[in-house]
């Protein structure tokens, strides 16, 4: 389904009833990623997809996608659906808008998972690492799409998982060179928002890989110290809806299901 908000259409699905959970993809991703797990959450809660700014099949707003503006699209989508509280779980960038839409309407957040993401802002090398991916994006996008893709995984799941990589890779091709430019601008500026983790009275889950190729482990479990953040470990890559897709469900339905 399409909503209009400010010029631009915005693309989201909403299946079954219930409690509403909001899923939000990562960065070259889109609301398929979501697909395998679609009729064992919608049982018995409301599932609502949305393909975030420049990404699916949701159009580009302006030249920078800052975390607060893509959250302020999911929220445009909550009140469309008449929506007033839900639990988010975010991959990777997914996260990032959840933080920012935690921050902005903590009172609409019943729980909140941050899935291979990270409340940090970016690291001094890391916005250096942001401006080199925007120029190695505009000389070649097919390449930094395929490289970007397939360095998600944990190196020796890159085998395992050719198939999806091979799908999600295509997918994201799909995607317009603006999109991809705005969301790694808007993630290169976006803010520390530990204090959410910190501070926060509603639930929260934190999803962490052991050998995640993009954040450092120790920098997660750190992040989560002398919080009510409860933490699930996995063995493999950033990918943990494909790395550890039997785990990752049974967690998300147990999060999600679980006062």
């Amino acid at each position: 389904m399409n909503l209009e908000y400010k010029g631009i259409n915005i693309f989201y699905t909403d299946n079954g009833s219930g409690n509403t959970v909001v899923l939000l993809h990562g960065f070259l991703e889109n609301s398929n990623m979501w697909k395998p797990f679609l009729s064992t959450l919608s049982k018995n809660n409301r599932i609502v997809c949305i393909d975030l700014l420049g990404h699916g099949k949701t159009e580009c707003l302006g030249y920078i996608h800052t975390m607060e503006l893509m959250a302020e699209c999911v929220k445009a989508v909550l009140e469309h659906l008449k929506i007033n509280k839900a639990t988010f779980v975010g991959h990777s960038m997914g996260g990032y808008v959840a933080l920012a839409f935690a921050e902005e309407n903590p009172e609409l957040i019943a729980g909140l998972c941050l899935m291979n993401s990270t409340a940090e802002e970016d690291s001094l090398e890391r916005k250096k690492n942001r401006d080199r991916a925007i120029i190695a994006v505009k000389e070649n996008y097919r390449r930094f799409v395929k490289m970007g893709i397939s360095n998600l995984f944990r190196p020796k799941n890159r085998i395992i998982f050719s198939e999806d990589i091979k799908q999600i890779t295509e997918e994201a091709l799909q995607n317009p060179l603006q999109g991809i430019i705005a969301a790694l601008e808007g993630m290169k500026i976006r803010k520390n928002r530990l204090p959410i983790l910190q501070h926060s009275t509603f639930k929260q889950m934190m999803i962490v890989s052991k050998k995640d190729p993009v954040l450092d482990y120790h920098s997660l479990i750190n992040q989560t110290k002398n919080t009510n953040v409860k933490v699930v470990e996995f063995p493999d890559g950033h990918m943990s809806h494909i790395e550890n897709k039997h785990y990752f469900l049974q967690n998300i339905v147990h999060f999600i299901e679980n006062k």
